[in-house]
């Protein structure tokens, strides 16, 4: 046995908790750089917060003009106001784009270089600043995560930074600051937080040697990331599309941030795989929701892997609340993967790549960038060659998750119903990368 589990140093999660949020940041430092964005800014809840902490320390910098997916120019403008007010200690308010913001800024400040000194998987030298992190989303579980993933103008996908040192110092989840959240960002962080779930679940296990809880940030699936999985996967299905419908419904609120939380804990460990991968060179080229395009990706991905993963996915269907009594592994798994495809319906997620406005011609393309996102696309369960994930990428684009669509050489061959030599071919491992 060989297994670790990484999470903040004190995770405070319920209604009301929030209320700490000054006492706790003052303990951790008295010259504050606060990370936010204009919206929440205007907003009673976040205001108050701020102007809380302003009376429980020194000096307070604010950096809202955070905006989606991490543009580096961000990081520099942010890493300015933390140097102006001298801070040593962060707190971030808001999405995943603020959280993870917030984390890079502490690498800068306290290790100095760029961004770019720190791609990939453990290349962050230490500890950084303090950091509290607030989420005001149940989706991207960054306020727990060892993971900043940020937008490079240079580069065609995103990328990341991975380390145990980006993990917030402490995390502080209260449902009330997500009451005001739209129904269309409720939805797109909800089912990013249950890919989260699903993905971990399905990682494919690693064996490990005494080195690598060291030297790697995801290690796949484990049994405790199994049981965070589960849990988060059961409250969030029957949560989600309640809470898009009606976002003053507590109860159901309440259950996203607990399921989100959960899933963060998971997949901090397991890690995300062939969706989150994908998206990435889908999400630079479209500049759609990331909660979108993986939501949109796992049906896919998913069905491409259920010969590995068809147990796993009958437990799945039986944690959502499908009666799958009696029922095969393989019919479990079917009734999971349509009860999927309804609950993406249900809450507004496109149900193909052409809908977002991918290019066919992109799709080979796409796939030879994801399969060299490392960190990711080897906790992915099924095939890994780029063939096989341009594979995915057209029953995405089609809208036919049965039926998959390989790639020889550079042509395209259509209309190539899934078959079992195929679903049993040999699964070759991914291709080495920086990513």
């Amino acid at each position: 046995m060989l297994e670790t589990v990484r999470g903040p140093r004190q995770l405070i999660v319920g209604e009301g908790v929030a209320q700490n949020i000054p006492r706790v940041v003052a303990e951790c430092g008295s010259r504050v750089l606060i990370v936010t964005d204009r919206v929440l800014l205007g907003q009673p809840g976040v205001a108050g917060i701020v102007a809380a902490v302003r009376e429980k320390v020194e000096a307070v910098g604010v950096f809202a003009d955070a905006t989606p997916d991490v543009p580096l120019t961000d990081v520099a403008l942010a890493v300015s106001v933390a140097a102006e007010v001298g801070a040593d200690v962060i707190l971030a308010i808001g999405g995943g784009t603020v959280i993870d913001l917030a984390k890079i800024v502490g690498v800068i400040r306290c290790h100095g270089g760029t961004p770019r000194d720190f791609y990939g998987e453990s290349k962050v030298p230490g500890p950084t600043m303090p950091l509290v992190a607030v989420p005001t989303t149940s989706g991207t579980g960054s306020e727990l995560t060892p993971v900043s993933v940020l937008t490079d103008p240079d580069r065609e996908l995103k990328v990341g930074v991975s380390s145990v040192h980006i993990v917030p110092d402490f995390a502080i989840v209260d449902p009330e600051l997500t009451y005001s959240c739209p129904a269309t960002v409720t939805a797109h962080s909800g089912i990013d937080a249950f890919c989260h779930a699903v993905e971990s679940y399905t990682a494919r296990p690693r064996a490990h040697g005494p080195r690598d809880p060291v030297e790697q940030v995801f290690l796949g699936r484990n049994p405790i990331t199994d049981h965070y999985a589960l849990l988060a996967a059961e409250r969030i299905a029957r949560s989600l599309p309640q809470v898009v419908r009606d976002g003053g419904d507590k109860d159901a609120r309440a259950d996203m941030s607990y399921g989100s939380m959960l899933a963060g804990l998971a997949f901090s460990h397991a890690g995300n795989a062939a969706p989150h991968a994908l998206q990435y060179p889908i999400g630079a080229a479209t500049h759609t929701p990331h909660g979108l395009g993986v939501g949109l990706l796992l049906p896919y991905a998913l069905d491409a892997a259920r010969d590995a993963i068809g147990d796993r996915l009958a437990v799945l269907a039986a944690a959502c609340g499908l009666d799958v009594t009696g029922a095969s592994d393989a019919e479990a798994a079917d009734a999971f993967l349509t009860w999927l495809d309804g609950l993406l319906a249900d809450i507004g997620i496109p149900a193909t790549l052409a809908d977002i406005g991918v290019a066919r011609a992109d799709l080979p393309r796409f796939a030879e960038m994801a399969s060299g996102v490392t960190r990711l696309i080897q906790n992915h369960p099924g095939p890994t060659d780029t063939a096989s994930l341009t594979a995915i990428l057209e029953a995405a684009w089609i809208g036919d998750r049965t039926r998959h669509v390989l790639t020889q050489g550079a042509e395209m061959v259509t209309g190539v119903a899934r078959s079992q030599a195929w679903r049993t071919a040999a699964r070759p491992p991914g291709r080495p990368s920086e990513g």
